[in-house]
């Protein structure tokens, strides 16, 4: 009995220390590499922004190698990338309604599937897969689209997320020499 007992203290203990010290540190330290960056669009009757980590190239090859070919990715760092919107939108023309919802992406060589999903985790990734899967709850997926890839004439250090507006809204997402330009509308 003594030793569940303590057993159960020191599993106690080691959660509180995790949960208060070494969670918050791993964040910060990560950030560090990684900053945390916020984009917002305010107009034509639309308010939106995207909360994201931006990595570095740093002479790595990223996709295919350090971001897979065909797996779901967290798109960008550290926690999910977050996309909120004030009033229902449409990205192409499938219906978002409002909210805040976390952006996972598909990259393969010719399009990326863009999901948004009503379940926001702490962290992107698994620590339990050493950070190979992502947190994404499937069953939670609200829209899911393909949209073809571009290359960029130059190589975009920075993960970047950025919106563009044209003869229409479009949400960019660009790192390495690959463009991702997703149609947004209300």
């Amino acid at each position: 009995m003594k030793f569940l007992k303590w057993t159960l203290i020191t599993f106690a203990v080691l959660g509180l220390l995790f949960f208060f010290v070494i969670s918050p540190y791993m964040k910060t330290q990560t950030k560090k590499n990684s900053p945390e960056k916020t984009v917002a669009y305010e107009k034509n009757g639309m308010d939106l922004s995207v909360t994201y980590s931006s990595p570095s190239k740093k002479d790595r090859i990223i996709f295919g190698e350090l971001v897979p070919y065909d797996a779901v990715w967290r798109t960008g760092a550290n926690e999910p990338t977050t996309f909120s919107t004030t009033n229902d939108i449409k990205i192409a023309g499938e219906n978002l309604p409002a909210g805040t919802y976390s952006l996972w992406t598909r990259p393969s060589r010719q399009s990326w599937s863009i999901i948004f999903n009503k379940n926001i985790p702490d962290w992107g990734v698994s620590i339990l897969s050493g950070g190979k899967e992502t947190n994404r709850v499937p069953e939670e997926d609200v829209v899911e689209i393909e949209i073809p890839t571009e290359q960029t004439a130059e190589t975009i250090e920075n993960f970047t997320i950025d919106f563009d507006m044209q003869n229409q809204l479009y949400m960019l997402i660009s790192w390495d020499r690959t463009l991702i330009k997703v149609p947004i509308s209300k």
